[in-house]
């Protein structure tokens, strides 16, 4: 790298050729004010207010647009260059309201902040003043113009990072406005409300409209924290004064998303403090819950524990563990079952989505996570997303994707619903739901018949590849149109796209896993993978975009039935006789009950009690009359929660927890990044965390956790798990790292499978194609297909009170024609039933879905979607399958 000499303010420095004077300035300390500058964005030059002086220069260049030469001499702050900053400050709030000195976002301001430090008063240049109408009809962002100075950065953030272009520029001259198309408001546009705007507002034009109170900047504490939501593991500041939590504020240093967030993470927190909030404990009490005491609680779930173990055996409790707690509170979690109760009946929420993909990238890979990491999306060359919608269910996911388009990426989209990255990728294959496998199938055999595989990728690193072919000549391209529904050209176009790209990424979610066939379908997309090479380099591999905020975590601290922390296997005696040791005590060595299989034991009665930490299945889980019915045959129910869910209304006993912003700890995202999570506030009420809960239940049941920190939990956990040994508190600071971490000078893991895979070589799998466990028919003619929505977290975010008045419904979608012939209207409500249970919904008519199809959600305990979806599962995993069965849809008499 070519470095220039320059002179600033008299000072020698070196920069790097390429760099802008401001960056110069910034690299060496030296402060430039700017208004319409930041560094995530380009620069354009508009405020003008970081212009500096030149040498040979005649006018004052803006330094956020002038690059550096050799022998530059740079003067930032002389009279010339003040004097000069100053004016246009006094015309930048002569144009602003009259009271803008003592306005609401005062201190918060950077104009404000450069008047004062300039002395500017806004007398000099006296004139009209604009009186716009605010915009206030969304329950997100105010929005008002007569503050904004024009600077342009709402406009190419929204351009630049969100790929959405909702603002521009509207009329000239002194009358010009930044807003939507036509100057709508924004609940009438096609704003998503990421809320990226009002980051990167220098003013007060945009701020958040409801927070829990207002503070100026030497008021309030800011805490970095990760988001509590979906699996990309964003980081945020929550702002706290007087010991609340106030708001949100983006971190330009986050790791994963810098500034951006979803509308969920920026505006979803009012959420801690819902009234609905869990705050003491409550033990039912002549059939009623009724508030207790902590003491009062825990001394009864010892009991009630010890006395099921002694009677009926440890296997007769169970435990579910939860996505949403930190590592550390799971891996008490499932210590405390299996050193405590004794048994290997610990489960979570990664049964009901990614747990194929732990099963099927451990069998092709030797590893069941994400092989590449979140940063490298936007230099994508080749985009395969399938069964996944990124834009709605891990937003910023989605923004990088859309990045890497903007860059000239190929993209291309696999749903059989038209998700809003279909509408901009190269190819849409709409493909027939549960046709997974034979579609992949399909794309390899065009690829081998074109001679596109990676032989020497094959041959080196790679063994069963010619039981593989034969298996993949079965599925002709003619054939695999037939089952799919997907045009052959377009099958063709797939299989060059991808195989003739240097390097192409994967990415997938639960339109994969969610299916009879959920681990047939994650090896198949290995065995793509594999067969081009796309495996052990940057922008490439398979990427499951996991589920909740730490789905990944829970599987790493080993709340499966079959895995101890770090995947090690309870069948394995020498892993068994390590944890042993360890802990202190004989353990079970035989695999528990999987999460699906728990209520049917409970009917049956071999299963007796149930501890359900963070997890709410009569929601979440198929076939939830099931559920219901499974839980309501146990001796013993409790439940751990920060709300009343729909399983704690059926508990024994209440515990409440504490949220995210109330502990510390660390979440574990889709890219294997290990990140701290720090206590912001106390635990609301007598509520206490997930970890001391557990902690006091071990103490009374007479084996000791004396643990004085999550820190701790965390060391122990480490010295235990090879993937987490090099992992501590202090070494994540506020970048986390990426396991493995094998120990404590390792700088963490970007890629995996570079040199070799976990397992030696990758495995190919011969699959064949199977159809759904339920498909339609004349009875129940439609087929349901299950998903997100980018404004809800499954039902968590129903007691985020602005995201519920902004989306408050279930709007079923359905297909025109579908609509046209039942005679339905839009937002007419309907009856819904399968095989399992009915519901009612309104419906929203559009061509997204095809004909024969209607689209719900599972974010509303008003719409339980989840008592229409099927209770078989994967063969392997025991995943449900939620992506297929068939309902039938029907008019309400009035």
């Amino acid at each position: 790298m070519e470095w220039f000499s320059l002179k600033i303010d008299g000072r020698e420095v070196s920069v790097p050729k390429g760099k802008t004077v401001l960056e110069a300035c910034r690299m060496h300390d030296i402060p430039i004010p700017t208004l319409c500058h930041d560094p995530e964005l380009t620069s354009v030059g508009a405020c003008r207010l970081c212009i500096v002086q030149i040498e040979g220069m005649r006018n004052l260049p803006p330094s956020c647009v002038t690059q550096v030469a050799q022998g530059m001499v740079v003067e930032t702050r002389n009279s010339k260059v003040r004097a000069a900053r100053k004016t246009i400050l006094e015309l930048l709030v002569a144009n602003h309201p009259l009271n803008c000195m003592v306005c609401q976002n005062m201190g918060n301001c950077a104009l404000a902040e450069y008047a004062y430090e300039y002395g500017v008063t806004g007398k000099p240049y006296q004139g009209e003043h604009r009186n716009l109408p605010a915009d206030d009809q969304n329950p997100f962002i105010l929005r008002d113009p007569n503050k904004c100075i024009l600077c342009g950065k709402c406009i190419r953030v929204c351009d630049e990072i969100q790929g959405r272009s909702v603002l521009d520029f509207s009329f000239r001259g002194f009358d010009t406005q930044v807003g939507p198309a036509f100057n709508l408001p924004y609940h009438e546009s096609d704003c998503v409300f990421c809320g990226s705007c009002v980051s990167v507002c220098p003013v007060g034009a945009l701020t958040e409209k409801k927070m829990v109170g207002k503070g100026r900047p030497w008021e309030v504490k800011k805490v970095q924290t990760t988001c509590p939501f979906c699996g990309t593991g964003c980081n945020f500041d929550l702002n706290v004064k007087d010991e609340k939590v106030i708001g949100v504020t983006s971190n330009p240093n986050a790791p994963v998303n810098g500034k951006a967030l979803c509308v969920k993470g920026r505006f979803g927190m009012d959420m801690i403090y819902n009234p609905n909030r869990l705050t003491t404990p409550l033990i039912r009490k002549d059939g009623v819950l009724v508030p207790a005491e902590w003491d009062e609680a825990l001394d009864l779930v010892a009991m009630k524990f010890r006395e099921i173990k002694d009677t009926y055996g440890a296997n007769a409790l169970a435990a579910l563990s939860s996505a949403h707690c930190t590592n550390e509170e799971n891996y008490l979690m499932q210590k405390f079952m299996r050193a405590v109760i004794g048994t290997n009946n610990i489960d979570h929420c990664a049964r009901v989505c990614h747990a194929p993909t732990v099963a099927g990238l451990a069998v092709s890979f030797g590893s069941g996570a994400s092989t590449n990491s979140f940063d490298e999306i936007p230099d994508a060359k080749v985009m395969f997303v399938i069964g996944a919608n990124p834009t709605e269910a891990h937003p910023i996911v989605g923004t990088k994707m859309k990045q890497a388009l903007a860059k000239g990426a190929k993209l291309i989209v696999a749903d059989p619903r038209q998700i809003e990255l279909a509408e901009c990728s190269d190819l849409w294959l709409r493909l027939r739901p549960g046709t997974d496998v034979a579609l992949i199938n399909g794309i390899m055999n065009i690829i081998l018949a074109n001679g596109w595989e990676d032989c020497k990728f094959i041959e080196e690193r790679t063994e069963e590849f010619e039981h593989f072919r034969e298996n993949v000549q079965q599925y002709p391209p003619e054939i695999v149109s037939q089952i799919t529904g997907v045009p052959v050209n377009q099958l063709v176009e797939a299989a060059r796209i991808y195989a003739t790209a240097e390097r192409a990424m994967i990415f997938y979610t639960l339109g994969i896993t969610e299916h009879t066939t959920g681990t047939d379908n994650v090896m198949s997309l290995a065995n793509l993978a594999m067969l081009t090479g796309n495996v052990g380099k940057e922008n490439s591999g398979v990427n499951p975009l996991r589920g909740q905020n730490n789905v990944q975590g829970s599987c790493d601290m080993g709340a499966l039935p079959g895995d101890y922390p770090g995947y090690q296997k309870v069948v394995n005696p020498e892993v068994r006789m390590k944890f042993e040791e360890a802990w202190g005590v004989p353990l079970n060595p035989n695999i528990g009950i999987m999460l699906p299989d728990m209520f049917a034991a409970a009917i049956s009665k071999n299963l007796r009690a149930m501890y359900v930490m963070g997890e709410d299945p009569v929601i979440t889980d198929a076939d939830a009359n099931h559920v219901r019915k499974g839980l309501e045959s146990l001796d013993f129910l409790v439940v751990q929660d920060i709300f009343m869910s729909e399983t704690a209304k059926l508990a024994d006993v209440v515990f409440p927890g504490a949220s995210f912003a109330e502990k510390t700890g660390t979440f574990t995202n889709a890219e294997r990044r290990v990140q701290m999570v720090n206590q912001a506030i106390k635990p609301i009420g007598n509520a206490k965390t997930d970890g001391e809960i557990i902690d006091e239940l071990a103490n009374r049941m007479g084996y000791p956790f004396s643990y004085f920190s999550p820190e701790q939990v965390m060391q122990e956990a480490a010295n235990l798990t090879p993937l987490y040994a090099g992992i501590t508190h202090s070494r994540l600071g506020t970048q986390g790292l990426q396991w493995p971490v094998p120990n404590t000078e390792h700088l963490g893991s970007k890629v995996l499978h570079q040199e070799t895979f976990s397992r030696g070589k990758g495995l190919f799998k011969a699959i064949a194609f199977q159809e759904a466990n339920e498909l339609p028919d004349e009875e129940y003619p439609f087929l349901l297909n299950t998903g997100r929505k980018l404004s809800h977290y499954n039902v968590f975010t129903q007691n985020s009170e602005v995201l519920e008045s902004y989306s408050p419904e279930e709007l079923a979608e359905i297909n025109p024609l579908d609509a046209k012939r039942l005679g339905f209207q839009e937002g007419e409500r309907v009856k819904v039933t399968s095989r399992r249970g009915g519901l009612e919904t309104k419906i929203r008519i559009t061509e997204r879905v095809p004909s024969g199809m209607l689209f719900m959600t599972f974010h509303y305990t008003e719409t339980p979607t989840n008592v229409l979806t099927n209770g078989a599962s994967d063969k392997v995993s025991k995943t449900y399958e939620y992506k297929a069965c068939g309902v039938q849809i029907t008019k309400i008499a009035n």
